[in-house]
């Protein structure tokens, strides 16, 4: 999914610096953004207090979306490079196309995971005809240095493995939880796992303590180790925990995204993860003048231009601001 912001801003982020090295409980509210012409997201990450999770740097979430009579998701094609994007639903349909050739209609629960690597364009659509609800969330991994100009390929993974305990599901989307681990390629130790508990459900999750986690609440009503997490929010937990209290008033979802803090301070403009100021302008330039990030074939419209790049240079300076 592209970040549609036409006053997209420079986002600096990564290093050890500012990473919480002990069990914390930080609220994050949501920013408004308009994606196309139908939808609204709540973007988590990044936010003004926090940029990144591990190496998680970008999460969106959307709906439920009431769509019976509107277009739904009208994403047009738009470029990548240096990041995965993960596509999850629970609710609705999404169709992605992109450069290297691949169509996938993405459905709730199965795993939608594209690697940009050196560079890839893509569009995300809901199908004609489509389900009345839309639901989830687009998230953003930061690719380290080492894999940043890996070649770019899709990957669809319709069965994901579970971690079940009374009144809890736990789908790993990436990387590895309890000792379940999802098929999807990694570049740097993270998971990503939707949560569903049960009504009246009150949990403990096994967790990582060398890793930094934040919970997205998609539905639903929970206690995060004690707070409570409304649809549309995020708490960031901080680093040090071996386990994560739950509690479910209602039925609730949640996504927990979580990693080893992310050493490589990045420069986020748009849609692309860089280290220098040239090289995000060279980006741009290519997307806008040169096949650097192919074609996606197929789609119905034209493909989006980017916005103008600041005047001022874009550096790197770290994960909060």
């Amino acid at each position: 999914m592209s970040n549609l912001d036409r006053q997209a801003t420079v986002t600096v982020c990564g290093g050890r610096g500012f990473v919480v090295a002990e069990p914390v409980r930080e609220l994050l509210s949501p920013r408004h953004v308009q994606l196309g012409e139908s939808t609204e997201v709540r973007r988590l990450l990044p936010n003004l207090g926090r940029r990144m999770v591990g190496a998680w740097a970008f999460v969106d979430h959307y709906g439920p979306d009431d769509i019976a009579d509107e277009p739904g998701m009208q994403v047009p094609p738009h470029p990548h490079m240096g990041l995965q994007t993960v596509s999850w639903l629970h609710e609705g349909e999404v169709l992605h196309r992109d450069s290297t050739g691949s169509l996938q209609t993405i459905r709730p629960r199965e795993l939608g995971l594209m690697t940009s690597g050196r560079a890839i364009s893509h569009s995300e659509e809901s199908p004609r005809p489509h389900a009345r609800l839309l639901h989830g969330a687009q998230l953003w991994v930061a690719l380290p240095d080492a894999h940043r100009h890996v070649e770019p390929h899709f990957q669809h993974h319709a069965e994901l493995p579970r971690v079940t305990a009374p009144g809890l599901t736990a789908t790993v989307i990436l990387g590895a939880l309890d000792g379940a681990a999802s098929p999807g390629t990694t570049y740097t130790p993270l998971v990503g796992a939707d949560l569903a508990l049960a009504a009246g459900t009150e949990t403990r999750l096994p967790l990582d303590p060398d890793f930094e986690y934040a919970v997205l609440a998609m539905s639903g009503e929970a206690h995060v180790d004690g707070v409570p997490v409304l649809p549309g929010s995020m708490l960031y937990l901080g680093c040090g925990r071996t386990e994560l209290p739950l509690r479910a008033a209602s039925d609730a979802g949640l996504m927990l995204l979580g990693g080893e803090p992310f050493e490589e301070e990045i420069v986020m403009w748009w849609n692309f993860v860089g280290r220098t100021d040239e090289e995000i302008r060279a980006a741009r330039e290519q997307w806008m003048t040169s096949d650097r990030f192919g074609e996606v074939k197929g789609y119905d419209g034209d493909r989006l231009d980017a916005p103008e790049v600041p005047a001022t240079p874009l550096k790197a300076r770290g994960r909060v601001r």
